[in-house]
């Protein structure tokens, strides 16, 4: 929607102010001080002189009034050229206090990573019902307009949030299924709403870790269905998932964390009903511990386990299948630590201690045979026609045949969590032909 190229001449004269590309402040403001024989001279803030050849299609762009300094919407600015909108989004987020700008249809969100006090069930109630540009620009503004659209057409709508890592697509999109869980709210008996906001701490917990650039980071997309009935109240719910990052597993970078559920359950290791997953801090484990840092800023990975095992509960994950959850993601802890080592200085082959206990703890917690898992970890079967042949693997192939069966048994699992919380979500297969408003939160 941005609009970045030559503007008519007939805009450009003298005295008349433009912008700059400038290497560090990528765009900077200046004022047309000559034009003769084809050539734009332009002083900018700072003083210094750029000039612009337009026998070269080279043009400054030119900036709008100061009256339309801070608007809410960006199509109503003259002219909608790149350091327009950068300049209305800086002026905005620090001069006016708002994060929220229009561009037309489209939601422009600047994070502030902070909390602020904009969602409010009195916030939630001031946007229902009101038309899009009522009020001001705000997340809740666009849930509104789907829902109304929805309930006054009759056709199914979809919100896409996107944008680069450590944007707040994460946050955007729940609040907008908050929005809709408040306006659409199910019936007493069904609770359907609470179920659709406890699947956000669960798929957080197992799909979002902490980056370079943001401390709660989508690993994977999402796509949910809210789906309505005829009174226009939320029945169920459906949820789409893609393209998990299943090498966090297994690697992070610097400063970087593996998924939050590992870190809170090394933070519960103290706890009786997990002692059986013979658990420790998260920096013994070589899955958690390679970026260096295991902690977030002001996140308790205790209560955050709490709030996981609550949501767990609440779409009627049975304790049993809680733990067995949390003994598999354990059993991948414990994966990570076995000792792969050449069998001797003359014999290149891998193997694995007999001795070694976090291999003895891994294949307990997965249900499998200590002997054939360290064998296979090690070994390979290779096929010539009908003969079948057992060929040892190297340290560095066992080592990456480890952290396949990490990635793997990690991706299966995963998909069963969200099979689950699919049922749970939705009582029928039949609610998929409701009417329905989805929200994508993709990320990258």
């Amino acid at each position: 929607f941005v609009v970045r190229g030559s503007q008519p001449m007939e805009a450009l004269a003298k005295g008349v102010r433009v912008w700059v590309s400038d290497p560090a402040q990528v765009w900077k403001s200046g004022e047309i001080s000559d034009i003769d024989q084809g050539l734009i001279k332009v002083i900018s803030e700072d003083g210094k002189e750029t000039t612009f050849d337009t026998s070269k299609n080279e043009l400054p762009l030119p900036r709008n009034p100061a009256i339309l300094e801070g608007v809410d919407d960006l199509t109503d600015l003259s002219f909608l050229n790149e350091p327009e909108v950068l300049h209305s989004l800086r002026v905005r987020f620090l001069e006016h206090n708002v994060i929220y700008t229009y561009c037309g249809i489209v939601l422009l969100a600047v994070n502030p990573y902070a909390s602020l006090p904009l969602y409010t069930p009195d916030v939630i109630s001031a946007y229902s019902g009101k038309a899009l540009g009522e009020l001001e620009p705000h997340i809740f503004a666009i849930a509104e307009d789907a829902f109304s659209c929805m309930a006054r057409h009759k056709k199914n709508q979809s919100i896409i949030v996107s944008g680069e890592s450590g944007a707040g697509k994460t946050v955007s999109a729940k609040y907008a299924m908050r929005y809709f869980a408040t306006v659409g709210g199910a019936a007493a008996e069904t609770q359907i709403e609470k179920k659709v906001l406890a699947s956000n701490p669960i798929m957080e917990a197992i799909g979002n870790a902490k980056t370079t650039r943001n401390d709660n980071s989508s690993r994977f997309g999402k796509y949910i269905q809210i789906i309505f009935d005829k009174q226009h109240h939320i029945v169920g719910a459906h949820m789409r998932t893609y393209l998990l990052e299943k090498s966090r597993v297994v690697f992070q970078a610097a400063t970087e964390r593996n998924y939050h559920i590992f870190y809170q359950l090394c933070a519960c290791a103290e706890d009786p009903a997990l002692a059986d997953l013979e658990l420790a801090e998260p920096d013994e484990f070589f899955y958690t511990k390679q970026g260096g840092d295991m902690t977030i800023p002001n996140v308790d990975d205790v209560a955050e386990f709490r709030r996981t095992t609550e949501a767990l509960a609440t779409l009627g994950v049975s304790d049993v299948d809680q733990h067995q959850i949390f003994s598999i993601l354990a059993a991948l802890l414990h994966l990570g630590n076995m000792s792969i080592v050449a069998k001797s200085r003359r014999v290149e082959d891998a193997r694995i201690p007999e001795d070694d206990s976090h291999a003895a703890v891994a294949a307990r917690l997965l249900g499998v045979d200590l002997t054939m898992l360290t064998k296979w970890l090690t070994n390979r079967k290779i096929q010539t026609g009908k003969e079948v042949v057992t060929k040892p693997l190297l340290v560095d192939e066992a080592v990456r045949s480890r952290n396949a069966l990490a990635k793997h048994v990690y991706a299966r699992l995963f998909d069963w969590i969200v099979d689950s919380v699919n049922q749970s979500l939705l009582p029928s297969e039949k609610l998929l032909h409701n009417p329905f408003i989805g929200v994508l939160d993709i990320y990258g």
